[in-house]
């Protein structure tokens, strides 16, 4: 059956993730500064427990989670490891609780990390902070039980080939606990599925397939044998994405989301896979509900 997915925020529900800005902390001496980032790393916590509660409770069956869940915490200024913050035990105990909940109660937890997180970079510096970044969401990954940690190819940088191969150079050099979560995911730009499915068999790394993503940058592959061909790059419930353009594909700006899912644009090669289905709406919780009910009239 398929699983859908709410990433990251709430529209109605009073459920917050608090962030706070290197800049902001440097107003602050060193020893303030990891008070205020064990105050909300421990809030963040526990408002993941209640947005585990709130998908268990209303039959959503993903939660896609925060980036900065831990914030600036690989900055070069501000970042710490989670053992300087006061309570830091209580604070992993609390992440952990949540990979417990999820575990009784057949939830799914991934990460998506920030547009600058690119690791097909020509730029060192750039590529090594991503890595960095990459580490710290593995490690919570590993707290929560998180399976996906999800990213783009990045650019082009006028030669994609050039692009892929570092791609596929700074993947093979991952840690273990990165890699063994890693996933690629089309773009609307610059990579489709046909760029990114060679990449992904040969290096077993799984296609998180973005169908508005290849409405968008059409590459010759039907959405059924994308599908088809993202779903054999998987050796655990495949994860896609689903999204619906602003104004309709007759329109401008069909790249960007609208608040809810037309539910015509969830495509009929879906229904009845075992799958999870991350919804990218602007509606959050209320566009994974309406969608349910839309897929629920659909069958």
């Amino acid at each position: 059956m398929v699983r859908l997915g709410l990433c990251c925020l709430f529209k109605e529900q009073d459920i917050k993730f608090r962030q706070v800005t290197a800049s902001h902390l440097a107003k602050f001496p060193r020893q303030k500064q990891l008070d205020m980032l064990a105050d909300i790393c421990r809030h963040n916590s526990l408002s993941l427990k209640r947005a585990l509660v709130f998908c268990r409770d209303s039959g959503i069956g993903c939660f896609r989670i925060n980036s900065q869940i831990l914030p600036v915490k690989t900055h070069p200024t501000a970042g710490y490891d989670i053992q300087e913050l006061p309570g830091a035990t209580a604070i992993v105990a609390q992440f952990m609780d949540c990979g417990r909940f999820c575990r009784e109660n057949g939830l799914r937890t991934s990460f998506h990390p920030d547009q600058f997180i690119v690791l097909s970079s020509p730029n060192s510096s750039v590529v090594s902070r991503s890595v960095a970044d990459l580490v710290y969401q593995a490690e919570v990954a590993q707290w929560v039980g998180a399976d996906v940690i999800n990213v783009h190819g990045g650019g082009v940088y006028g030669d994609k080939p050039s692009a892929l191969k570092r791609l596929s150079r700074e993947i093979s050099r991952l840690p273990a606990g990165v890699r063994q979560r890693l996933t690629l995911e089309n773009d609307d730009r610059s990579y489709s599925p046909k760029d990114l499915l060679p990449l992904c068999q040969a290096m077993d790394i799984p296609l998180v397939y973005d169908v508005h993503h290849h409405r968008c940058l059409e590459d010759g592959l039907t959405v059924s044998a994308a599908t088809d061909q993202a779903l054999a790059t998987w050796n655990r419930e495949p994860l896609f994405h689903l999204s619906s353009p602003i104004n309709g594909w007759q329109k401008n700006h069909v790249r960007k989301h609208h608040d809810y899912i037309d539910v015509a644009d969830f495509p009929q090669e879906w229904m009845g896979l075992d799958i999870t289905v991350e919804v990218e709406a602007k509606a959050k919780e209320l566009a994974v509900l309406r969608l349910m009910k839309d897929l629920y009239k659909k069958k």
